[in-house]
């Protein structure tokens, strides 16, 4: 095949009043084409799928749209069948619509039929109701996952938008409020988020007001967004204050997503009207205690249009802004100073103190009655621990979780000694022999009340705050302790997504976990967070009643991600900077949904089936595995290193499927 490379500069379309001239593909090859059309080879196959809007004429109630589709060589795709305009669509500004309210996207047309021009590009004749020229037109454009009209070579699922204003020339004015870049922080791009759609702008065009009228005010764009990504919303199956604490990414900071552009980018126009666009759709996703129509909780409101009189840009921000950082300036006030020492007879001592943002220590006395809970989570071997909610077959080997404090009361069994919070744990199956039981290790968390800036005295409808977490090491030789690794994930896309006060597992059951600096480890002369204080809970041995997607860390975190919502979706990189496979070396049997498998596959396996990943259940283990098998079985397979995984498969970042023959 010619290594062609056709550039759309070279493709320019003669168009009427209407009409568009815009760059297209053109036949530099050598070969005969078309006027304004390429000649040559069509794309063989097509990794990426690259689409344009080319052109667009208008005639009455009718819109001719031509797209072009090119593969990642540039070369034109001839073929596609699984291909439409899902949505046009046009922009009615703010206000337009009544006073008060945003902008809306009103569809007018759509069109699955179309002619293949055989030439890259296919044009769509759409039918049109409502279309006004002065507005600013959209164009959101839909490649199935299928083939191409051969039925054999592959097509990726693809969506774009594209605005313009009517004549073809770039749009002067459009929604962009949230950058999609930010979403894919998140949410990876290309994998589907909800109902198999992928793409921002797809999402906005759709759950435009005629939806959200003809609905509910839920499904209205600036609503449902807002309502699934805060804390007044449960998305736990049980409804619990926990669920909604534990699920709720952003945790009532709008700047999560709401980011200000650089100085030197102007491209999201609307990206401050959160503040200064102000209405009861919006108002009430995250203040689900007012109705707006009846008047409870807020005078009664019939529409948008007396909003901003009362809530003006300034003071709307302030209001919204002040919560988030309050909170953070809060959590940065305290912070723990922990140790753990184990005795000859294997009883570990748990000391902990309280110091204030300078590194000074405070009062723990006159602080028992502020904290909600000083919980302490112990668990011994950080890289394989041997304790959890499930103890290992044949074994009584439990964490050991001992509370200091409960609701302001000092706990049974613990003593305040010099300044500090001092309890002792039940025997902890240590060792001494150089091994990673050598280790035990505790996790702290603390919640904190609060009215929103400062400590007080706990009690009724008193609201608490996860603080940073700590994390302490000891053996009973006096050997320097093992550590886990946590040069894998990178903490900072923890993150992007979380926040830096985000306190997770913040509920009836746990204080809360604000995983911080407090956590550092010096790793290669460099300052490191990690989330290894996770498995003192999250063992191999699964939490609660079940192993599976409850189960260990190296299970759980894939699970969680890569189901809730198209979260990573593949896209390693998400959160991982590197892949320690050497990790495995000190790790051994985890709990799968029917035993334990071998801890490669069981990794592998948390995201793919073994479908999935080309192998058999019978390859797995002719590759040395142990599926659902006993622990014994599985943990004496994983020790001797049976699996064979990484003699073919070469993981990276970039590409975890990287195999070497």
């Amino acid at each position: 095949m010619m290594n062609t490379k056709y550039t759309k500069l070279a493709m320019l379309v003669a168009s009427g009043a209407l009409s568009v001239a815009l760059s297209g593909c053109g036949g530099d090859d050598g070969n005969p084409g078309n006027p304004g059309n390429p000649g040559g080879p069509a794309a063989e196959s097509i990794a990426q799928l690259n689409l344009d809007v080319t052109q667009v004429a208008h005639q009455g109630n009718s819109s001719v749209i031509t797209v072009f589709a090119t593969n990642e060589e540039d070369m034109p795709v001839v073929g596609l069948k699984d291909f439409e305009i899902k949505k046009v669509a046009q922009l009615i500004p703010v206000g337009a619509s009544g006073a008060g309210n945003p902008a809306s996207w009103q569809i007018i047309g759509s069109q699955k039929t179309f002619t293949d021009n055989k030439d890259g590009s296919y044009t769509f004749t759409v039918e049109t109701e409502g279309f006004n020229p002065e507005l600013t037109q959209r164009y959101n454009v839909i490649a199935a996952a299928s083939t191409l009209q051969d039925g054999i070579t592959a097509v990726p699922r693809t969506e774009y938008t594209e605005d313009m204003a009517s004549d073809g020339s770039d749009a002067k004015y459009t929604k962009n409020v949230v950058a999609a870049e930010t979403c894919n922080s998140c949410h990876t791009d290309t994998k589907k988020i909800y109902h198999g759609y992928t793409d921002l702008d797809t999402c906005i065009t759709c759950h435009n007001d005629e939806l959200a009228a003809g609905r509910r005010v839920e499904a209205g764009f600036n609503h449902l967004i807002h309502n699934v990504h805060n804390s007044a919303k449960s998305w736990g199956k049980d409804g619990s204050k926990d669920a909604v604490a534990a699920h709720a990414i952003v945790q009532d900071n709008c700047q999560a997503c709401h980011i200000k552009p650089a100085d030197d980018n102007h491209e999201l126009a609307e990206w401050g009207n959160w503040s200064r666009v102000p209405t009861m759709e919006t108002c009430s996703s995250c203040h689900t205690d007012i109705d707006f129509k009846t008047g409870n909780g807020h005078p009664a409101q019939s529409d948008n249009s007396n909003c901003i009189a009362c809530h003006n840009a300034s003071w709307t921000e302030e209001i919204h802004l002040a919560k988030s950082t309050d909170k953070r300036d809060f959590i940065n006030s305290y912070g723990l100073d922990s140790s753990l020492s184990v005795s000859a007879d294997s009883i570990g001592t748990i000391s902990v103190g309280i110091v204030d943002a300078n590194g000074n220590p405070v009062d723990v006395q006159k602080m028992i009655g502020q904290i909600q809970q000083l919980e302490t989570i112990t668990n011994v071997g950080p890289n394989f621990p041997i304790m959890g909610y499930n103890p290992a077959p044949d074994t009584d080997y439990k964490k050991v979780v001992i509370n200091l404090v409960k609701a302001g009361q000092l706990q049974d069994g613990v003593e305040v000694v010099d300044n500090r919070l001092v309890a002792n744990t039940t025997a902890l199956p240590v060792t001494a022999s150089g091994a990673d039981t050598d280790t035990a290790f505790t996790f702290i968390g603390l919640g904190v009340c609060n009215d929103g800036k400062q400590a007080v005295d706990c009690g009724e409808n008193i609201a608490f705050t996860g603080m940073k977490a700590d994390l302490v090491f000891a053996t009973k030789t006096g050997e320097e302790p093992s550590t886990r690794h946590i040069d894998s994930v990178d903490y900072a896309a923890c993150i992007d997504c979380h926040g830096d006060s985000f306190d997770i597992h913040k509920g009836s059951r746990h204080p809360g976990f604000v995983l911080s600096d407090q956590l550092a480890r010096i790793v290669d002369g460099k300052e490191v967070v990690g989330v290894d204080g996770c498995v003192s809970c999250h063992t191999p041995h699964g939490t609660y009643a079940s192993g599976g997607n409850r189960g260990a860390l190296e299970m759980k975190l894939h699970k969680t991600h890569s189901d809730f919502y198209g979260l990573i979706g593949g896209d390693c990189a998400q959160c991982h900077n590197d892949f320690n496979l050497d990790s495995y070396k000190v790790k051994g049997a985890l709990a799968t949904e029917g035993g334990y498998t071998t801890p490669i596959t069981a990794t592998c396996t948390s995201c793919h089936s073994s479908d999935y990943m080309g192998h058999s259940l019978n390859d797995l283990k002719n590759f040395g595995a142990i599926v659902d098998g006993t622990f014994a079985e599985a943990n004496d397979a994983a020790v001797a290193g049976t699996e064979t995984c990484l003699f073919c498969h070469k993981p990276t970042v970039a590409n975890h499927g990287a195999v070497q023959m």
